[in-house]
């Protein structure tokens, strides 16, 4: 099988090949951030529960900045594999460039924005006095590594759909030992506390930038990129790459919507309360994407393998794709699920070691996590329609779970006497169960039986 070529090999191997790099290759991408909540939610003394609140409310704005990253990532990675299947591997070129240009100038846009308006956001998302310092000094180094962010995690797929998933791993581990090691220098050894955290980020997510872009550069990668390219992007495909990339761009930002919604609604619960129930919700936020890095992975990793034998018109391996990832999906979801059913207690005391963070959010981990198994199909549901080019259905059923589901529960649930506080936690399972039979169902009658 010659590199990059998807349609000769067993489909199981060929997405196994790409999801399981992959999948360590966003565990690095995540630990970026975990890792600083599990240093900081260790700190000696009353700060540690303070700084885990504050770097917290920084959520919905780094979720934000993966939004405008997904916008062009989950739109030209596709569009370029589909190309490449079908042999063009002049459009699929211009896609590579056209994607580079977005990143590069959207991290620049994105971190002058935010630094003007990030005062009145993190007040906004539910900052209190005891928190804005720890969460502003936070974002005021994170934000200096945008740019990073955007081109390194970004183009990640440009190097995968090329057919080396191992060195894209590669990559982004880089980044991330160098974080693990330098977050505990500067968060203790330095006393720079959560200014360290951030920093170690910066210097790491620079780090695995600057390796994606000399493989994308470099004589080994299939769709050679050279400096003068960067500044010929084919504008005509900016659309196309936005149209199926707004849905990514969807799950991402509702995302940023969904933790914007929730911390402010914890923050109603008083000063003291609320920023608990801040620090319980970054805590099960934290779980949410540790746990959910190895669906996130099957599902992408399928989703080269998927467009190019779409695109090489090859149906059967294309269903046989399907069925694959929905079932190791259910699989490892279900096996998740009896894990945080029975040992709630040691999720929780990975992020933090006050006793009052893990005492309350006992219950809210459990509850969170009811549903945990139909996310997964609506993994799958979704990232089928990104890679058979259908946005407009991707679109719609991230929209349905996020915005028409969990944010109005997230508001009207806590209303209800009898719930309270728990009716934050019990909107995610609800919205996971009606969210992700539509997409997957839709999908199944749609899609996959018309195939």
């Amino acid at each position: 099988m010659q590199r990059g070529d998807f349609k000769t090999e067993k489909v199981s191997k060929l997405i196994m090949a790409q999801a399981i790099p992959l999948t360590i290759a966003q565990l690095v991408q995540v630990l970026y951030n975990i890792i600083d909540r599990i240093y900081l939610g260790h700190m000696p003394g009353e700060a540690e529960s303070i700084a885990l609140t504050g770097v917290g409310l920084t959520f919905p704005i780094i979720s934000l900045i993966a939004a405008f990253t997904n916008l062009f990532a989950t739109g030209g990675a596709p569009l370029c594999s589909m190309a490449r299947g079908a042999g063009n591997n002049k459009r699929a070129k211009d896609l590579e460039i056209t994607t580079l240009f977005m990143q590069i100038v959207t991290g620049i846009i994105c971190m002058m924005v935010l630094y003007l308006t990030k005062r009145p956001l993190l007040y906004l998302l539910g900052a209190s006095s005891n928190t804005y310092g720890y969460a502003n000094d936070y974002l005021c180094i994170y934000l200096l590594g945008t740019v990073f962010v955007t081109t390194g995690t970004g183009m990640i797929g440009f190097v995968n759909l090329q057919g080396f998933p191992k060195k894209g791993m590669t990559y982004m581990m880089a980044g991330a030992v160098i974080n693990m090691i330098l977050d505990p220098v500067f968060i203790f050894g330095f006393g720079m506390g959560v200014k360290g955290a951030a920093l170690a980020s910066v210097l790491s997510q620079f780090i695995s930038s600057v390796l994606v872009l000399k493989f994308l550069f470099g004589k080994e990668a299939i769709l050679q990129v050279h400096v003068s390219d960067i500044f010929k992007p084919v504008l005509g495909l900016v659309k196309e790459i936005v149209v199926l990339g707004f849905a990514g761009f969807i799950m991402s930002a509702t995302n940023c919507a969904v933790q914007a919604v929730c911390n402010m609604t914890l923050s109603n619960y008083g000063r003291e309360l609320g920023d608990l129930y801040i620090a319980v919700m970054t805590i099960i936020n934290s779980v949410r994407e540790m746990i959910g890095l190895p669906i996130n992975g099957i599902t992408a990793g399928s989703q080269p393998v998927i467009s190019y034998n779409y695109g090489a018109k090859e149906n059967m391996r294309v269903k046989q794709g399907i069925r694959f990832v929905a079932l190791v999906g259910v699989s490892y979801t279900a096996f998740m699920w009896v894990m945080i059913m029975l040992f709630p207690h040691g999720f929780l005391t990975i992020f933090s070691s006050d006793q009052a963070v893990i005492e309350t959010g006992r219950t809210p981990l459990i509850v969170y996590f009811m549903a945990f198994i139909f996310m997964s199909l609506q993994f799958v549901g979704q990232s089928t329609f990104v890679a058979l080019g259908k946005s407009k259905q991707s679109i719609f059923f991230s929209l349905l779970r996020k915005v028409f589901i969990v944010i109005p529960l997230t508001l009207l649930l806590p209303m209800i006497p009898q719930l309270g506080v728990m009716g934050v936690f019990l909107a995610e399972p609800v919205s996971n169960f009606i969210g992700g039979l539509a997409s997957f169902g839709t999908m199944y009658f749609t899609v996959y039986r018309k195939l």
